[in-house]
């Protein structure tokens, strides 16, 4: 499947699972890795619910269940995401081994710092407290930097011309990795803007104050799935490709005016808190 949006016409249903079965038996090894390591997370997010359900305690708050829960299903579904987007990116086989490989051991590192520090019952993020806090912080804001250098490099290249890819699907790519460039933006926010609260000896204003760009955050960083997702069910449609683009750019345009409202409203109280 990779690279290619094109199926075969019949019930939209039956299409639909046959291209899903194709991203797993047409993929590349490296994608199929991405594909395993990120159902894994998926699953330590749900069991982490489980442990909620029976352990009990607060949901939100620095310290709770809800980070490895929440962490784990948004790593998880993230790299699957760039892993089967990114299929439609042009890259080299080195390159792309090299970036998603980097990609995965980072969300998986990522996730097992906050659900060691759950299990300890300490925050994950802004947490200086001991030397094993301080360190697990600082890995965590090293393993963001990671995050981006990979994401910005699959961004640059999902820009680059690639006549393999249908224009329909190039432009929900295109429109997804620039959201997402969004959602790091406003990542990196968080983290130097807590960082310096944590530093001048207000730890709880640190998770007051990166509350404000969550859902900006939140929004800007599934486009990439969202779009794309739109792009592959139109294939299994009737509508001829310069329909499917047309579609794919009205929802493009109505993904970002509602996230250029929440983008304004987060960054005001961001900037006032």
């Amino acid at each position: 499947m990779a690279g290619s949006v094109d199926a075969p016409r019949g019930l939209p249903v039956a299409d639909a699972l046959r291209g899903l079965r194709s991203a797993w038996t047409g993929g590349r090894r490296v994608e199929r890795a991405a594909y395993v390591v990120g159902a894994a997370l998926l699953l330590s997010g749900l069991l982490h619910l489980v442990v909620f359900a029976v352990d009990g305690g607060p949901w939100t708050g620095p310290v709770s269940w809800r980070k490895p829960v929440t962490f784990g299903l948004s790593f998880g579904l993230t790299l699957v995401t760039i892993a089967w987007v990114g299929s439609f990116v042009r890259l080299g086989d080195r390159a792309r081994t090299v970036l998603l490989g980097v990609f995965a051991a980072d969300c998986v590192v990522e996730v097992a710092l906050i659900t060691v520090q759950a299990w300890r019952r300490v925050p994950s993020h802004f947490n200086m407290e001991t030397t094993l806090d301080t360190v697990i912080t600082r890995m965590l804001a090293v393993g963001g930097g990671v995050l981006i250098v990979t994401l910005v490099t699959f961004t640059v290249a999902a820009f680059k011309a690639n006549p393999e890819t249908a224009p329909s699907m190039r432009l929900a790519v295109r429109s997804g990795f620039a959201a997402l460039m969004l959602a790091l933006a406003s990542g990196a926010a968080m983290i130097a803007r807590g960082v310096a609260k944590v530093e001048s000896g207000d730890q709880q204003a640190a998770y007051h104050v990166v509350a404000a760009l969550k859902p900006a955050h939140f929004v800007t960083m599934h486009a990439i799935l969202v779009l794309p997702l739109l792009a592959w069910l139109l294939t299994f449609t009737a509508l001829p490709e310069p329909r499917r683009v047309r579609v794919v750019a009205v929802a493009a345009g109505a993904y970002w005016a509602v996230a250029g409202v929440v983008i304004a409203v987060s960054a005001v109280r961001f900037m006032i808190t």
